[in-house]
């Protein structure tokens, strides 16, 4: 299969519910390359689950741990990597993310969103009144981010998953074919 091997990392970013970890994991597959959640990372060294920080340390702290988990995570080599949605918020992690890998925004309408997280209770930032107007707001505050930093943008609104990482994995041959040696 063309691509099966390309060097590199490739890195997730997107709002919650864009499809990071299902298609991350399925683009890993067709890499070879080791699949990483950041969230899940997270939770692997501190031993509790996101929320939990969220309700202990609040935003920052979680923050906080967050930009350790990506400078240890943007390290190793050969992987593809989901980070947390508010991952971007940090310039170290935007500069880590850009620098060490190829990155990806995965891309989907509010509404889309809304309707894949809405039932989600371990979205600490979807626990509010109204979560609907606060993916609305998310998306306006991080989608300049999130296209300033990719090197591509997949609509994740139509497609299932294989199709989405067999696209991702097409694009990415591409570019890297016609890369400047």
């Amino acid at each position: 299969m063309p691509g099966m091997n390309l060097p590199g990392n490739f890195f997730l970013i997107g709002l919650m519910g864009a499809g990071k970890t299902t298609i991350g994991r399925a683009l890993a597959r067709l890499t070879n390359k080791s699949f990483y959640d950041a969230d899940h990372e997270i939770e692997a060294r501190t031993g509790v689950r996101v929320p939990v920080i969220f309700e202990i340390e609040g935003e920052l702290g979680f923050r906080a741990r967050e930009v350790e988990t990506i400078r240890a995570l943007t390290d190793l080599q050969g992987i593809v990597l989901a980070t947390g949605g508010g991952a971007v918020l940090d310039p170290e992690n935007r500069a880590r993310l850009c620098q060490n890998g190829c990155v990806i925004y995965l891309r989907a309408s509010v509404e889309e969103l809304y309707q894949r997280t809405r039932q989600d209770k371990n979205r600490p930032l979807l626990q509010t009144a109204d979560p609907r107007a606060k993916l609305e707001a998310l998306y306006i505050e991080r989608d300049p981010i999130y296209r300033d930093m990719a090197d591509m943008v997949v609509d994740t609104s139509r497609q299932g998953v294989n199709q989405l990482a067999q696209q991702i994995l097409n694009d990415l041959s591409q570019h890297h074919a016609n890369r400047p040696r």
